[in-house]
């Protein structure tokens, strides 16, 4: 639908028909619900638009029945109510008077950007909006008043910008229509000197001088004031003969010497902030908040001065600094008799009467004495707004701060196309370019950009190095050599504190207090910022933090403070300079453990997330302590892997531990420390499955030894999920607490067993106990596991429905936590049951979704396990080159020594086996199904009824009908039950029945499935 109130009220439908809307109280209300449409607007707003002062009695009651009346008229649904107030559920786009203000915004800055064409477009587009004066049927209403009045000011402005892009263009604009504008509205000035440029282009000098005259007198009759100074200057160079020109906003701005890229969200920023008359952009140095202050003030397109501070080193230079800025000699200075040793109170006279935006760059270091003259000035100069720029605030009641950040980079992996949507990205290339024409991005930028932080200086003095570098010794540079040594060299005619990426750093050291220095090169030790506890803690008291943010050198965000890589990185080496490095890593280091140590058991409880969400945040620092640790303290090394083992498991973390455990394993060999088995053992499961033959024979002694309650409960379930379940009644059944959840994890890991040996009534019982006893404490990680295994025993009944919705469950769980690893097996899982339930589409969406989720995790075995769904997807499509690719890269991929790779092994060499009895080589099939029965007792009977039906593929295709009958049942025997919807039993199933009949299948059928375990696995001896 369209709305218009830019002239009577106007409701159109979808296809063009009028709908009218009775009443003139619904037609106000419709009028102040659609001038904020989308928005919620308060019942007390509502009120005051209608009633105004005085509202009856039952106003609110009223505005109930308007709003009736016209959700009788319009669609249903269209008005809602939100308990406060009523939102008219409609785009703005599709009302005229956000249609018109959007595309008068856009005409303006088209306009003072110079695209004159495109600015009269949108200008023009603007104004055919209007049908009639706004408001027309509701201007009685109390609140049309001010609305008419704010619309036809925009309407003004917005015919003036039209008339200065028309000017621009060759066919000009009319006079004729400009005399009327300025007949119409005779005070304006901007007007008055658009007739008078239009009339001398025309060869009508005279006529333009007499406008003025005419302007003049009626200034002074109205007002009695003069002609504005701009007015007076366009005056004077028609006298002379000389070519007039528009009063040029900006015109005390440096020249753009390079384009201008990125901060379009604080562009906006700033220029929704018109009504503030102080605004600081404030950020570290680099950020790039000069030529953000000298655009946003272009943009502005009023009149503007910029003043650079950083030159000065006295507060009292600044008042004269602005003076000289602004061209002003103390004869030409108008008003009261002033104190002639004040240049402050000469400037406040020179400004007094000036509609003017100030720009003070770079007032950080004499932040007191700037603050003082802009607050006089703006107390004297009712016309003057300020633009500051300053690594912290002044400090002014009525300042408002807009933070720069380092510009945005791309996520990790982002193609080169989608990496150029990111501005960090865009400068690059746009300063390369410049230095080397032909560049061409390469994948190295975006790794430059994200080691750079996005910090445009930075950036561009690395663009500016590739004159002597390609951009791929350029990345190799920072990693080897540092960015300060790297980006060493700048613009030389820049301030010597802009030129290289040390020197601006220094400068913001410079600037501080011993105090400040003293926490700034000790916060060093933190990656990814930290706590104010943590600070604290490691740092000591924390009452300079509040101080280093307000400078810019922290940041303050979510309870969080942090410091940018490149500051960091500077005050480390003060931190070493200072000879406290070790201290604080040891004092880091012991902060994170103890943190650790503290979580570990909420990790096991409802609160898990909460405490999960902690430790993410905290990530880095863990990781820098472990680092640390590793070279320092093996022991805390050890009891930090430790602590942190159920968070990397619970969140998806486990690859991130492998490296620093194998570096710890190094240094402590096959001899754990005594009291810390335990650790050792969780220190070697990490590092698998690279940890060195020795070290895991060790670990394996540990675990045996263990037959009392462990220290730490996720050692066992870690042990279980590497190593494999344990034998019923061993030592690990009793490595479990009494506590909730290490009662609920021995049904779970012996459902687990049962059902992996083929004991399936007997595993879903204990599944169903285990996720009883997890729901109990509302630990999500146990209740994931039972709905995933819950969910595999469903589908080989033909459950799917329930299958399903166990699997979906467990994601959701899964998915929680960040488990992105745990979700890739239940993907594999739910794809594998969707492809015997037949639901093609949707196991294809399962395994591109676990592939996505895989590269984000790291190395493990379920690259080939994805891998493995996709060939029997393709096989099953009868795409056997597809399948085998996919079989055979999966098979490169998976590595030795896990229990879960492999299992994922063997299944891959039975599937290239089924593959090959499709196709009809014998041959082929022979020499798969031989490579799987020369390991098949390594793996569960589960997975091992998959290979022995797989056999009995292999045996219809000898001619042996009967025993692939036979094998078939042992399958049935070795898994506990028979699977629905498997395609290669029932092809096989079909084929045996068909060669030797239905009796003798049966009975070879029922010999196999009444084979007990032992008998069942030596089948394949």
């Amino acid at each position: 639908m369209q709305f218009g109130i830019l002239g009577p009220l106007e409701v159109l439908t979808v296809t063009g028909e009028s709908i009218s809307i009775g009443g003139r109280r619904p037609r106000a209300l419709l009028a102040l619900l659609l001038l904020d449409a989308g928005r919620l607007v308060g019942v007390d707003r509502l009120i005051d638009g209608q009633y105004g002062d005085d509202p009856p009695a039952g106003a609110a009651n009223a505005i109930q029945a308007h709003v009736s009346r016209l959700r009788r008229a319009l669609p249903p649904d269209l008005i809602e109510f939100h308990g406060a107030g009523y939102r008219l559920a409609v785009d703005p786009e599709d009302v005229d008077v956000h249609r018109f203000e959007r595309l008068a915004r856009e005409g303006h800055r088209f306009l003072t950007a110079g695209h004159h064409e495109r600015a009269a477009r949108s200008l023009k587009d603007a104004l055919d909006l209007w049908r009639g004066p706004a408001l027309a049927d509701v201007a009685d209403a109390p609140f049309a008043s001010s609305q008419v009045t704010r619309l036809e000011e925009v309407r003004l402005a917005a015919r003036e910008d039209l008339v200065e892009a028309e000017m621009a263009l060759p066919e000009g604009t009319s006079t004729a229509a400009l005399r009327q504008l300025v007949a119409a509205n005779p005070l304006r000035e901007r007007l008055r000197g658009q007739l008078m440029r239009a009339l001398h282009a025309a060869g009508q000098q005279a006529a333009a001088l007499a406008v003025y005259d005419e302007g003049r007198r009626l200034l002074a009759d109205e007002l009695g004031a003069d002609p504005s100074p701009e007015l007076a200057a366009l005056h004077l160079a028609i006298l002379r003969g000389e070519e007039p020109r528009k009063h040029a906003a900006g015109r005390r701005l440096p020249a753009r010497l390079t384009s201008f890229v990125g901060r379009a969200a604080e562009l906006d920023r700033i220029d929704s902030l018109r009504d503030s008359r102080l605004i600081t952009l404030t950020g570290p140095g680099g950020t790039g908040k000069t030529r953000l202050a000298i655009e946003a003030a272009r943009r502005r397109g009023q009149d503007a001065c910029f003043v650079d501070l950083s030159p000065l080193d006295d507060g009292a230079q600044i008042p004269r600094a602005v003076l000289g800025a602004l061209g002003l000699r103390e004869t030409g200075l108008q008003g009261p008799a002033l104190d002639r040793h004040d240049p402050a109170d000469r400037l406040i006279g020179a400004l007094a009467d000036q509609d003017l935006l100030l720009i003070l760059d770079n007032c950080e270091h004499l932040i007191a004495p700037a603050a003082h003259l802009v607050r006089r000035l703006l107390d004297a100069c009712p016309g003057l707004a300020v633009l500051a720029t300053s690594r912290e605030p002044l400090g002014l009641t009525g300042e408002t701060l807009v933070p720069l950040a380092p510009l945005a980079v791309p996520p990790p992996g982002a193609d080169l196309d989608e990496a150029l949507t990111y501005p960090a990205v865009r400068l690059f290339a746009d300063r390369a370019a410049a230095v080397r024409p032909g560049f061409t991005m390469r994948p190295e930028v975006v790794e430059i950009c994200a080691a750079l932080e996005g910090l445009p200086l930075a950036v561009e003095l690395a663009a500016a190095r590739v004159r002597s570098f390609t951009v791929e010794e350029i990345a190799a540079r920072l990693n080897e050599h540092g960015r300060f040594a790297l980006l060493s060299r700048g613009d030389r005619t820049a301030a010597v504190r802009h030129q290289t990426l040390r020197a601006v750093v220094e400068w913001s050291w410079s600037l501080l207090s011993p105090g400040e220095r003293t926490m700034a090169r000790r916060f060093s030790v933190f990656s990814g910022g930290a706590s104010l506890e943590a600070v604290e803690r490691v740092c000591g008291a924390g009452e300079v933090l509040a101080d280093l943010v307000d400078k810019s050198l922290i940041e303050w965000a979510d309870g969080r403070y942090r410091m940018f890589d490149t500051i960091r990185l500077f005050c480390a080496e003060q931190l070493a300079e200072a000879g406290e490095e070790e201290r604080l890593r040891d004092a880091h280091a012991a902060y994170f453990l103890d943190l650790a140590q503290r979580a570990d058991p909420w990790l096991r409880r409802a609160e898990q997330l909460d405490w999960l969400g902690r430790l993410s945040a905290e990530d880095g620092n863990f990781q820098a302590a472990l680092r640390h640790a590793v070279q320092a303290d093996p022991e805390t090394a050890l009891r930090l892997i430790a602590a942190l083992g159920a968070y990397w498991w619970l969140s998806g973390r486990r690859g991130q531990a492998a490296s620093p455990a194998l570096r710890l394993l190094g240094r402590l060999g096959a001899g754990a420390p005594v009291g810390l088995e335990e650790e050792y053992v969780l220190c070697v499961l990490q590092a698998v499955p690279d940890a060195p033959p020795a070290q895991w024979e060790r670990a394996e002694e540990i675990m045996r030894s263990l037959d009392h309650e462990l220290r730490h409960p996720f050692t066992a379930v870690m042990w279980g999920m590497v190593a494999g379940p344990p034998d019923p009644g061993s030592a690990r059944t009793r490595q479990f607490g009494s506590d909730p959840w290490s009662r609920a994890m021995v049904p779970l890991g012996r459902g687990m067993v049962n059902l992996l040996d083929g004991r399936v009534a007997d595993a879903e019982r204990d599944l169903e106990a285990s996720l009883e006893g997890f729901r109990s404490v509302g630990e999500r990680w146990g209740m994931a596991q039972g709905y995933e295994w819950l969910g595999t025993i469903s589908s080989w009944r033909g459950e799917w429905a329930r299958a399903r919705r166990m699997w979906e469950q467990g994601l959701d769980l899964h998915e929680q936590l960040g488990a992105l690893d745990e979700m890739v097996d239940v993907l594999c899982r739910r794809a594998s049951g969707l492809l015997r339930e037949g639901d093609f589409p949707a196991a294809g969406a399962d395994l591109r979704r676990a592939a996505e989720l895989e590269r984000k995790t790291g190395r493990s075995h379920r690259p080939a396990l994805i891998g493995l769904g996709w060939g029997e997807l393709a096989r099953f499509h009868g795409d056997h080159a597809e399948a085998r690719a996919r079989y055979t890269e999966a098979l490169s991929a998976v590595g030795p020594g896990t229990y879960a790779g492999d299992s994922v092994r063997l299944l891959l060499l039975s599937a290239l086996g089924r593959l090959a009895q499709a196709e009809g080589d014998l041959a082929e099939a022979r020499l798969r199904h031989g490579e799987v029965c020369a390991h098949a007792r390594a793996i569960p009977a589960t997975d091992l009824a998959d290979v022995v039906e797989g056999q009995a593929g292999l045996a219809l295709l000898e001619g042996s009908a009967e025993r692939a009958a036979f094998l078939l049942g042992v399958g049935v025997a070795l898994r506990g039950m028979a699977v629905t919807g498997d395609r290669d039993v029932a092809r096989v199933a079909a084929g045996a029945t068909e060669a030797i009949g239905a009796a003798a299948f049966a009975t070879a059928f029922a010999k196999g499935a009444a084979l007990d375990r032992d008998e069942a696995s030596a089948v394949l001896s």
